[in-house]
């Protein structure tokens, strides 16, 4: 099969793109490598990198005219919150015309199926309903979350519209190999690099807010499951379990260099308390659930970084 991945040098797509070639597929991979890096694919060799810029629409355009890929894999995206605070008109230019450049590419290309990578957490706002499903109020809280459910508007009308096949998959916090320990996002990532490193985890506010954390594989997975079917809308990918930070600490401390002891720094303007993803439609129109325990998923994205 011909896939296209966007973002595919990324942290979750990357990994998406090694499960693609390994099953055979012929991968086409966009990322302009501003937060990709060139080395992710570095075991998917037979994927091809084309290095642009998904506001581009002329290029993106062209590109996918001539791959034709039946799949688009939609996972380029502008993702730092704090940077869509400052700047929400640059995270809609990615996250809203991005995406809209790619439904339009793929229409004009017969491509059948658009799976679009949206976010569960930043959409929800603060759970009035735990777990939540895809019915919940919509409340971003930031730019970021309000980018991406416009995304999926637009996916949803190009499928109204114009008979386009698409899904949106809206993700718990996702953790795993090649995420960046140095980043601002991915406190999994960030608590392993200073575990390793000797250093003490810095928790914000009182370390009891919750998140759904997801392993990356199972967030592969659901991609090809969603691919798969002809299922529409939005579908939540997470585990249905809320864990807090100060769990979090308790889990990576046996694995420290240290003490790991947490740093408590005052809470964060806007942060979500409590979040978590009743995953129901996806178990009942994909198949799919979540297969890695936190405990295992841990001693992975560890064992990345030694």
């Amino acid at each position: 099969m011909r896939a296209l991945v966007t973002g595919g040098a990324g942290f979750i797509g990357s990994n998406l793109v090694d499960a693609l070639v390994e099953r055979g597929d012929e991968v086409t991979v966009i990322d302009d490598l501003s937060t990709g890096r060139r080395e992710n694919l570095a075991r998917a060799s037979d994927a091809a990198l084309h290095e642009l810029d998904i506001r581009d629409f002329e290029a993106v355009s062209d590109l996918v005219e001539r791959v034709r890929p039946e799949v688009v894999y939609h996972l380029a995206a502008q993702i730092d919150v704090r940077k869509s605070v400052a700047d929400p008109a640059f995270d809609a230019g990615i996250n809203v015309q991005g995406t809209i450049n790619l439904l339009r590419a793929s229409l004009d290309s017969e491509v059948t199926r658009f799976v679009n990578t949206s976010t569960g957490g930043a959409i929800y706002g603060e759970n009035e309903i735990f777990p939540a499903p895809e019915s919940h109020p919509t409340a971003p809280k930031a730019p970021y979350g309000q980018s991406k459910f416009c995304a999926e508007g637009y996916a949803d009308l190009f499928a109204r519209l114009h008979d386009l096949s698409t899904v949106s998959l809206r993700y718990g916090n996702v953790y795993g190999p090649r995420q960046d320990p140095l980043g601002e996002a991915g406190v999994i990532a960030i608590y392993c690099g200073l575990a390793l490193q000797g250093r003490d985890p810095i928790v914000f506010g009182d370390g009891r807010q919750t998140r759904d954390y997801v392993y990356v594989d199972d967030v592969v997975g659901a991609n090809l499951a969603a691919a798969a079917t002809d299922a529409g809308g939005p579908f939540n990918i997470g585990t249905e379990v809320e864990t807090t930070v100060l769990d979090l600490v308790e889990a990576v401390r046996p694995q420290a260099e240290g003490d790991f002891e947490p740093r408590f720094e005052p809470e964060r303007p806007g942060e979500v308390q409590r979040s978590t993803l009743d995953c129901t439609r996806a178990r009942a129109e994909l198949g799919w659930s979540a297969e890695v325990s936190l405990e295992d998923g841990l001693e992975r994205t560890l064992d990345s970084l030694r």
